[in-house]
């Protein structure tokens, strides 16, 4: 695995390119990891990965997922996770982090080892039993086990959580089976920001080949997040990559670009899918804003950022889900259609939404990538946060393309 900046600078937003081997394609960053439960995404099948989007190579793996499944040897027998899950196209990035089922908490956690929840109720997991199913699964990164607390906690236990963390990554080194070093140092540290600087100090002492930032979205206002990520990126070196979980809002994904965060563990597509949602945001700073009050919108079941299928308002609607987008569900597929298959309960339905939802953000990504190499990200920043916000007079911003016929007869 190698790691090489192309735009940007280390205390900031910055572009650069994943090399993952040989076999895969390099990626750019900054970078979205598709969310997956036992290594699959829940929606689409593996084989349809290629044709959402061209960044669509990039998975995260929790091998906690792994310890009601195949047994170790069965995984070591069959050649890896990339085998087993018919990923040979992908790369494979493993975080002791499940956004979809349950955040952590601290609670259960000891000096043996992290809490989980698994199907078969809560279990603790040391650094020995996490890289036993690591070395089986033969990722192409790794991020080392932690202690991950909210915030609320007390100064004390945060203190406790970074020596553990900092333990179980010395165990986890030593436990990595022989080969190239694609290690991730786990950062920890809660709210505070001497022992955020402690833990990121100390892991960029480790022989590790990038970070994972733990520990956020647990709590923390988007303010104080700001601070603490900073105080984390400083102690960094930064020529080597940054991988966080937790931020998965397109707010919160752009505030941790600032800071030089490159790749990015994100549940809101799976959540919005879920929900029968499908994302409709602005991409572009060209597209021209047109507003509808809050009332309009609720009947329409649609705001700004998003459309949901289940409303009645999209029975009779044969537009795309974004006119425009270029995703399959957009160019083969109508509202219409999606919120009959929503209605009649058809799994197809979810589907065709991920099938949008992921390639809308993965475009999200490509615009962010376009503003830091095209010297601007700030301004770009500040142009969608300012869509997302409420107006003076109590309206959303939007973009007249994305309203339903009934929306624009409204207006």
């Amino acid at each position: 695995m190698r790691f090489a900046l192309k735009a940007g600078g280390g205390d900031g937003a910055r572009c650069g390119v994943m090399n993952f081997g040989a076999a895969l394609a390099p990626v750019d960053t900054p970078c979205l990891l598709l969310s997956t439960r036992r290594g699959l995404p829940s929606f689409v099948s593996t084989d349809l990965l290629p044709e959402l989007h061209p960044d669509a190579r990039v998975l995260h793996v929790n091998p906690v997922h792994f310890l009601e499944g195949p047994p170790v040897s069965t995984i070591h027998e069959i050649g890896g996770g990339h085998k087993l899950l018919n990923l040979q196209g992908n790369a494979l990035v493993s975080l002791a982090r499940d956004s979809i089922v349950s955040e952590p908490d601290g609670e259960g956690n000891t000096k043996l080892g992290a809490a989980f929840n698994t199907s078969s109720g809560r279990r603790v997991i040391g650094p020995a039993k996490y890289m036993e199913l690591v070395n089986a699964l033969k990722p192409n990164v790794w991020a080392s086990i932690a202690d991950e607390l909210p915030t609320w906690v007390s100064q004390r236990r945060n203190k406790l959580s970074v020596d553990r963390t900092l333990q179980w990554l010395d165990k986890c080194l030593g436990l990595q089976s022989v080969g190239e070093n694609t290690s991730f140092g786990t950062i920890v540290g809660g709210a505070s920001i001497e022992e955020r600087k402690r833990s990121a100090s100390e892991t960029a002492k480790r022989n590790v080949s990038g970070f994972f930032i733990g520990g956020f979205g647990l709590g923390e206002s988007p303010e104080d997040r700001l601070t603490l990520l900073q105080s984390v990126t400083d102690c960094l070196p930064k020529d080597l990559p940054r991988i966080i979980s937790g931020l998965g809002m397109p707010e919160e994904i752009l505030q941790a670009v600032s800071t030089g965060v490159d790749i990015f563990d994100s549940t809101y597509p799976h959540t919005l899918t879920k929900g029968g949602y499908a994302m409709t945001f602005p991409l572009s700073m060209d597209e021209k804003p047109w507003k509808f009050s809050l009332e309009d919108g609720a009947e329409l079941g649609a705001d700004f950022t998003k459309i949901n299928l289940r409303s009645i308002a999209y029975r009779c609607d044969v537009t795309p889900l974004k006119p425009g987008c270029t995703c399959y569900t957009c160019q083969k597929h109508t509202r219409a259609y999606i919120n009959h298959l929503l209605n009649t309960h058809e799994m197809v339905a979810q589907t065709l939404l991920d099938m949008h939802n992921i390639h809308h953000y993965l475009s999200f990504f490509q615009a962010i990538r376009d503003a830091i190499c095209g010297s601007y990200f700030e301004e770009f920043q500040h142009w969608f946060i300012g869509q997302r916000r409420y107006c003076e007079s109590e309206c959303f911003d939007v973009n007249v393309s994305l309203l339903t016929p009934e929306a624009a007869n409204i207006l």
